[in-house]
């Protein structure tokens, strides 16, 4: 089984309908809590075992109203409503009775959708990832503050990199490939931990530190194909002490996959 399949791993509690339990892992955490990505797959999992003939999120929703840690986690979901092609739930996650992520989400199947895409979007231009930049060449600090990047093999492109060395561009934009350490393909559900994979925009904008989600909401657009991903982080707006990250995940094919958008606090 893989890191990413372990780490959203659930259980189905025998006597209460709807609840699934599992235990958010050590290996995660980014600053001061579990990623923010990692715990919208966690409750995630949880919908797509009660979806049903509707296996994949389409679009899903997280308000995050505490830091998580690692130990043991509950997820109860509710089904609202079961389609024809959609069907649309909540989900609560919450460790030692304190609500952690409150998800709303609508399932379907991605593999019966029509094929036909009409679009403008393409995907970021940059180098192949062998002469990007990865993860071991990461400030120290970072890493240590970090603990999910050694799950990932993370490369970054070069020309958005420059907050490493001091010499961020303030132009609020990091890209790079993506893919699991230990091998694993992407699918619908990785596809929710990969959009807030990334270092937080605000790197770039020479803001370095944890920047915790407030809401998150990510699109599934179609299932991802083997190999690496193009992923895009991007913000045109910094106020108030909040800020937009949106981000495009686009597959080996060269498909959009999925897209998201969040609202963050900017570092402290």
């Amino acid at each position: 089984m893989s890191e990413f399949d372990r780490g959203t791993a659930l259980t189905r509690h025998v006597e209460e309908a709807g609840r699934y339990d599992g235990e958010l892992g050590a290996g995660w955490q980014i600053g001061g809590g579990v990623n923010g990505g990692l715990l919208l797959a966690f409750a995630a999992r949880a919908l797509s075992l009660e979806s049903g003939r509707h296996p994949h999120p389409l679009t899903i929703s997280g308000h995050y109203l505490s830091a998580s840690r690692p130990g043991p986690a509950t997820v109860r979901t509710d089904v609202v409503r079961r389609g024809r092609s959609l069907t649309t739930g909540t989900a609560v996650l919450s460790q030692d009775g304190e609500e952690r992520l409150r998800v709303l989400a609508s399932y379907g199947d991605l593999g019966a959708l029509d094929g036909e895409v009409h679009t403008s979007a393409q995907p970021p231009l940059m180098p192949p990832p062998e002469q990007c930049i990865g993860v071991e060449h990461a400030p120290k600090e970072m890493i240590a503050e970090a603990a999910l990047l050694a799950r990932f093999d993370l490369r970054l492109d070069p020309a958005t990199v420059g907050w490493a060395l001091g010499q961020p561009s303030k132009e609020g934009r990091i890209q790079g490939w993506f893919r699991f350490a230990d091998g694993r393909q992407p699918d619908p559900l990785a596809l929710l931990l990969v959009a807030d994979a990334l270092p937080p925009v605000t790197f770039d904008l020479g803001m370095p530190g944890w920047a915790p989600t407030i809401e998150l909401t990510v699109h599934v657009r179609a299932v991802p194909a083997a190999g690496w991903l193009r992923v895009v982080h991007a913000t045109r707006n910094l106020a108030g002490g909040y800020f937009e990250e949106d981000a495009e995940i686009w597959d080996e094919d060269g498909r959009l996959v999925a897209q998201s958008r969040q609202l963050a606090r900017a570092p402290r």
